[in-house]
């Protein structure tokens, strides 16, 4: 990946993170814990502390712990993203809302211990995972991902592939 390319991508990934923190920020000062304000009949906000991972797996795991395997992911993520070709806009897109998220995340569990979650599908006989928008981002962005792999596969062309910037 270029230098240009690099620095592109490195400031979507702050904006991700910073929009993220930023939201994360409002429902902390504005929302009392597990305060829930319905938006439409499945959709509400709610004010919840996940000191697990995705679905709060792991909540009983230490803070040092949680946050040694978040970085690993991280390091992990950027050399995937580092190694995408020219041509994998999509897949590039992905790797940054992915990283976006995760450093989102990573910066609430190393700051409070907890990730702050408040987004929450649900029916009056069924519920979601209370999530956040760092885990739409690493959501979306593993679609996307996932979507280039699909794209390379239809045009024959392995997404391994190293293409120049």
């Amino acid at each position: 990946m270029s230098t240009r390319a690099i620095v592109f991508y490195a400031v979507l990934i702050v904006l991700f993170t910073v929009a993220d923190q930023g939201v994360k920020e409002l429902v902390e000062t504005m929302m009392p814990l597990h305060e829930r304000i319905d938006l439409v009949p499945f959709l509400s906000l709610l004010h919840s502390r996940n000191t697990g991972i995705a679905f709060s797996m792991f909540s009983g795991s230490s803070d040092l712990a949680l946050s040694l395997v978040m970085a690993g992911v991280i390091v992990f993520i950027g050399y995937l993203a580092l190694r995408t070709g020219a041509a994998q806009i999509w897949a590039r897109l992905g790797f940054a809302l992915i990283l976006g998220g995760a450093f989102g995340n990573l910066i609430d569990r190393l700051s409070n211990g907890f990730v702050t979650d408040y987004i929450y599908f649900h029916t009056p006989v069924w519920s979601f995972a209370i999530f956040n928008l760092a885990d739409v981002f690493i959501t979306v962005g593993a679609g996307l991902v996932i979507l280039e792999e699909f794209l390379d596969w239809r045009r024959g062309r392995s997404g391994g592939e190293t293409r120049a910037d």
